[in-house]
């Protein structure tokens, strides 16, 4: 365990800088320190992470590969995948498991990709904090093991899983969240072939600096936790990625063996109908609304674009938009959802629903 605890202490950061896609010029330049004494969290469970505040070092100059031309990212490799303002691009584990957050900018529109590897769990969120655009970094705290951002604009506190602000000035405020899915680079390159990937150009650390996975053999060990997770729920193992809906302080997991060789569920869910897609290497979820409440979706990807269909003959993206056919362009509801390690799910939301055929 020691020698596990001093590698995960030991990241550094370097000084040097290569982009090809800054952040805006008109972000605010706030010293202040916003923080206060008062948050939503039990103080006695914030645990001090080791390297302290930006120890780890988030990437705010990005630059990206193209992802016909990339030769560092493997197929079995899992990335985060966003396509937003017209823009297509994956984020892969490797880098993020040294970062945890990426401030970049989609034309010109801040977006912060903030995952935490003790938890598995990645979020997009807008870069904005009290109405004005902001980067986030790594505050070097966690509650139930997971990662709490601070933005730059007040120095407040963010806990990543429970999507909220819980210290500082902008205490209670919630980031608004944009859709990311993921999955293994086979899938997002075949869904979207255009897509940049992030480079390990970072500038913080050499290439082959991302082939080493900074926390021994946590993913495998079941019952290793580097910090207290409370409640510890042990209904499925513990690290096992699953895809949950988040309804309020609710939610529902589902397990990817469900949706081996491809599923489209319709479940109900705190009072809400879903529809639920995926395959045994992606899933993701919508609210379905009274317009597409009668449609009957069927999963029919074969590494094209298209992931499902309906009975009216259109064609939907992972991302819910219709790409194809009589409703072109409509789109269906994003769910607050993630993909994370059963632990955190249930620690975060307690005593979630399991989905069952």
């Amino acid at each position: 365990m020691k020698r596990i605890v001093l590698l995960i202490f030991g990241i550094i950061t370097a000084c040097s800088t290569s982009s090809n896609n800054e952040m805006p010029d008109d972000l605010p330049n706030n010293s202040n320190n916003g923080t206060n004494q008062e948050w939503l969290i039990p103080i006695n469970e914030i645990k001090d992470g080791g390297p302290g505040k930006d120890g780890i070092a988030s990437i705010d100059v990005t630059k990206f590969d193209s992802a016909e031309f990339q030769t560092f990212v493997q197929n079995n490799e899992l990335v985060v995948g966003v396509i937003y303002n017209g823009e297509a691009r994956a984020y892969p584990h490797a880098i993020l498991n040294w970062h945890e957050i990426v401030n970049d900018a989609f034309n010109n529109e801040v977006v912060t990709i903030n995952y935490c590897p003790l938890t598995g769990t990645a979020f997009g969120w807008k870069g904005i904090a009290n109405d004005e655009t902001t980067t986030f970094g790594v505050s070097g705290l966690l509650y139930n093991t997971n990662l709490i951002l601070y933005d730059r604009n007040t120095d407040s506190n963010w806990s990543q899983m429970r999507l909220q602000c819980v210290n500082g000035n902008l205490i209670g405020d919630s980031p608004e969240i944009i859709n990311v899915v993921e999955t293994n680079w086979l899938t997002w390159k075949s869904m979207y072939p255009f897509s940049e990937v992030l480079s390990r150009e970072s500038g913080h650390y050499d290439l082959q600096h991302y082939d080493r996975y900074p926390y021994g053999n946590y993913m495998e060990n079941n019952n290793l936790f580097l910090f207290n997770v409370n409640p510890l729920n042990s209904t499925l193992p513990h690290k096992e990625r699953v895809f949950a809906i988040i309804h309020n302080d609710k939610s529902k997991a589902y397990q990817f063996s469900d949706f081996e060789e491809g599923n489209a569920i319709i479940d109900s869910f705190n009072g809400k109908n879903y529809l639920v897609v995926g395959n045994e290497n992606i899933i993701n979820a919508f609210d379905l609304s009274d317009n597409y409440s009668n449609l009957n979706f069927e999963y029919c990807f074969d590494y094209t674009e298209t992931f499902f269909k309906d009975n009216e003959g259109n064609d939907w993206s992972i991302f819910g938009e219709a790409i194809s056919g009589s409703r072109i362009g409509e789109k269906l509801s994003p769910t607050k959802s993630v993909v994370g390690f059963w632990f955190a799910i249930a620690a975060f939301y307690p005593n979630p629903d399991i989905y069952s055929e």
